[in-house]
C-alpha cells in the first residue's frame, strides 16, 4: 500500500502468506478505497495503525485467511465512510468488540466461521445502518434481546452458534429482512406471529433448535417471496399449516423430525416450483394417495419420506404417474412390504434410490438397469431373494465416471450431521445390497461397476468364491462381503484396491493365508474373523500349524458373531437417530 494512487487492491486468491506489517504513522495518507486480500494464506494479528492512513476505505475483505486474535475497530474510528467489513473463516477470538458501533456506515458485517464468543454486545444494535450480519459458526451465546433494533436488516445469519432463548415478537419490526438463518442453536418457544410482518422473507431456516408449539400463529401466506423453509429437527407440533401451501414460490420445504400429524394436503400441488422435499417422521399414513398426489408436483427432484407410512404395502399401482423429474427419493425405514414396484422404472431421471431397512421380499427387477442415471442404490436391509441380478451389473452410471451436474435446493447431510453435500454428484457412488436373502455366487461381471465406491453384500447367503474381477475395481474405498457363505482364498489382487478404506470378510467360510503386506494388511483383525480356515499373524490359527489353537479359533468365531451383531446393532441405532438433517438418518440429515 505504498502507491499514493491506488483506489482498488484486489490480491485475492492466491498463496500470499506472512503477516500485515504496520505502517509508520508519517506516512501519508493512501486514498484506498477497496481491500481485498481475502482467500490467502495471511497470519498473525491484524495491524492496527495502518488504517489510520486510509482513511477512505470502503471494503475490507480479509476473509478465508489465518488471523488471529480479537476483531480490530480501527476502520471504524479511521475511516468514516467505512461500510463493508468481511473477516469471516479466519482464526479471530474474544468477544465481539463493542468499538464496532463507531462504524455508524456500516452496511455489512461477515465473521462467520471464527472462534468468537460471548453474547452480542448492545453496541452493536446501535449500527443501525447494517443490511448484513452474518456472524455463523462462531461460539456466541444469549438471546437476541436488542436484534430487532437494526431495522435495516435484509441478512441475519446467527446459524452455529449456542444462541437461546426466543424469537422476540419484536421481529416483525426487520420489515426488510429476506434471509433468517437461525439454526442450529439452542433456541426455543413458540414462533411469534410478529414474524408474519418479515413479508419480504425469502429463506426462513431455523433447523436444529428446540422450537415448540403449532405454526398456526404465523401466517405464511404473508410471504409472497419465500422460496426456503426448513424447520428441520424441532418439535413443532399439530398439522402442517395450510398457509404453507399459498407460497407460489417455494422450492424447497424441510417439515422432517418434529411432531407434525395429520394427512399431506392435496393444496401441497399449488407450489408449482417446489423441487426439494422433506417429509420424514411426520407420521403420514396411506402411501398410495401420498404418492398420487405428490406426482401432480411436476418440479420435484428431490423427495424424502422416509420413517412414515408403517407397516404399509409399497404400492404397485399403475394409476402412480409422474415424478418425471424426480432425481433423489428416499422411502426408507417404513417397514413396507411388497416389492419393488414397476412404476419407479418410469422415473427415468433417478439418480438415487433409498428403500432400506423395510420388508420387501421378491428378486430386484430386471428393469433396474434402465435407469441410466441411477448412481446410489440402497435396498439393504430387506428380504430381497434370488441371485444378484446381472442387470445390476449393466447400470451405466456405476461403470461410468459421469457425475450428475444438477444442485439441491437445500445441504443434503451425509452419515454425520457436519457433512453437507449441495449436489447429487457429490455422493460416492454406492450399491448396497447387504442385509437380504441374496443366494448363489457373486457374478464373475461384477468388475463392471467400475464408478462403484462403495459396495457392501453382507448378510446374505452368497457362496462360491470371490471374483477376480473384484479385484478390478480400483476406485473402491468400501467392500463388504461379511456374513455369507464364501468359500475359498482370498485373492491376492485385492490388494490392488489401493483406495480402499474398509473392508470386511468376516463370517465366511474362506481358508489359507491372510496377505502380510499391502492393502489388506492394514484392515483390524475384525475384518478377518469368523472364518476358521484362515490363518496368518493377524488370526489366532497360523499358518502350518493347523493343529494349534483350535479352541481359540472357535471362540474368536464367537467373538466375531457378538462383534459383527454389535456392530450391526449400532449402525441400525445410529442410522435411527441421525436421519434426515435431511432425512434418511443413515445417508442424509
Amino acid at each position: 500500500m505504498r502507491s499514493s494512487s491506488i483506489l482498488v487492491l484486489d490480491v485475492s486468491f492466491n498463496r500470499l502468506t506472512g503477516g500485515l506489517s504496520e505502517l509508520p504513522s508519517s506516512t501519508p495518507a493512501r486514498p484506498l478505497q477497496v481491500l481485498n486480500i481475502s482467500s490467502n494464506l495471511f497470519t498473525g494479528r491484524f495491524p492496527s495503525t495502518t488504517w489510520e492512513v486510509t482513511k477512505s476505505l470502503v471494503v475490507l475483505n480479509a476473509s478465508t485467511n489465518g488471523f488471529t486474535g480479537q476483531i480490530p475497530t480501527t476502520p471504524c474510528v479511521s475511516a468514516p465512510y467505512f461500510a463493508v467489513f468481511d473477516l469471516s473463516v479466519n482464526k479471530f477470538s474474544g468477544n465481539i468488540p463493542p468499538g464496532l458501533s463507531n462504524c455508524s456506515k456500516l452496511t455489512s458485517l461477515s465473521a462467520g466461521h471464527n472462534q468468537l464468543g460471548g453474547v452480542l454486545p448492545d453496541e452493536l444494535f446501535d449500527v443501525t445502518s447494517l443490511e448484513h450480519l452474518s456472524l455463523p459458526g462462531n461460539r456466541l451465546e444469549g438471546p437476541l434481546n436488542g436484534i430487532t433494533k437494526l431495522t435495516s436488516l435484509v441478512t441475519l445469519d446467527l446459524g452455529g452458534n449456542g444462541l437461546n432463548g426466543n424469537i422476540p415478537d419484536s421481529v416483525g419490526e426487520l420489515t426488510r429482512l429476506q434471509e433468517l438463518h437461525l439454526d442450529h442453536n439452542d433456541m426455543s418457544g413458540e414462533l411469534p406471529s410478529g414474524l408474519t410482518n418479515c413479508i419480504d422473507l425469502v429463506t426462513i431456516d431455523l433447523k436444529s433448535n428446540y422450537f415448540i408449539g403449532e405454526l398456526t400463529k404465523v401466517n405464511f401466506s404473508n410471504f409472497p417471496n419465500l422460496q426456503k423453509l426448513d424447520l428441520l429437527y424441532n418439535n413443532f407440533t399439530g398439522n402442517i399449516p395450510e398457509s404453507i401451501y399459498s407460497c407460489s414460490k417455494l422450492t424447497a420445504l424441510r417439515l422432517s423430525y418434529n411432531q407434525f400429524h395429520g394427512q399431506l394436503s392435496e393444496r401441497v400441488g399449488n407450489l408449482k416450483s417446489l423441487s426439494f422435499l422433506s417429509l420424514v417422521s411426520s407420521s403420514l399414513t396411506n402411501i398410495t394417495r401420498t404418492l398420487q398426489i405428490l406426482s401432480t408436483s411436476r418440479s420435484l427432484t428431490t423427495l424424502f419420506l422416509g420413517f412414515n407410512f408403517m407397516h404399509e404395502t409399497m404400492p404397485d399401482d399403475y394409476t402412480i404417474d409422474g415424478f418425471e423429474n424426480i432425481q433423489v427419493l428416499a422411502l426408507n425405514d417404513c417397514s413396507l412390504s411388497g416389492h419393488i414396484p414397476h412404476w419407479l422404472s418410469k422415473i427415468t431421471n433417478l439418480r438415487m434410490l433409498f428403500l432400506v431397512n423395510n420388508q420387501l421380499t421378491e428378486p430386484v427387477p430386471d428393469w433396474i438397469s434402465s435407469l441410466n442415471f441411477l448412481f446410489c442404490l440402497d435396498i439393504s436391509n430387506n428380504s430381497l431373494t434370488g441371485r444378484i441380478p446381472s442387470a445390476l451389473m449393466d447400470m451405466p452410471m456405476l461403470r461410468s465416471e459421469k457425475i450428475a451436474p444438477n444442485v439441491f435446493e437445500l445441504p443434503v447431510y451425509y452419515k454425520i450431521p457436519s457433512l453437507q453435500y449441495f449436489r447429487p454428484g457429490a455422493f460416492p457412488k454406492v450399491l448396497n445390497l447387504g442385509m437380504n436373502n441374496f443366494s448363489g455366487v457373486i457374478p464373475e461381471d461384477i468388475g463392471k461397476l467400475q464408478a462403484v465406491l462403495s459396495l457392501n453384500l453382507s448378510s446374505n447367503k452368497l457362496s462360491g468364491e470371490i471374483p477376480q474381477s473384484l479385484c478390478t475395481i480400483k476406485n473402491l474405498q468400501v467392500l463388504d462381503l461379511s456374513n455369507n457363505r464364501l468359500t475359498g482364498a482370498i485373492p491376492a489382487a485385492l490388494n490392488n484396491l489401493h483406495f480402499l478404506s474398509r473392508f470386511n470378510i468376516s463370517s465366511n467360510d474362506l481358508e489359507g493365508p491372510v496377505p502380510t503386506v499391502g492393502q489388506l494388511s492394514t484392515f483390524p483383525d475384525s475384518s478377518f474373523d469368523g472364518n476358521p480356515k484362515l490363518c496368518g499373524p493377524m488370526i489366532v490359527e497360523h499358518c502350518g500349524l493347523t493343529e494349534a489353537g483350535t479352541v481359540s479359533i472357535i471362540s474368536t468365531k464367537e467373538i466375531g458373531t457378538k462383534v459383527i451383531f454389535v456392530m450391526a446393532f449400532g449402525a441400525f441405532f445410529i442410522v435411527g437417530v441421525l436421519y434426515d438433517q435431511i432425512v434418511l438418518s443413515r445417508y442424509f440429515g
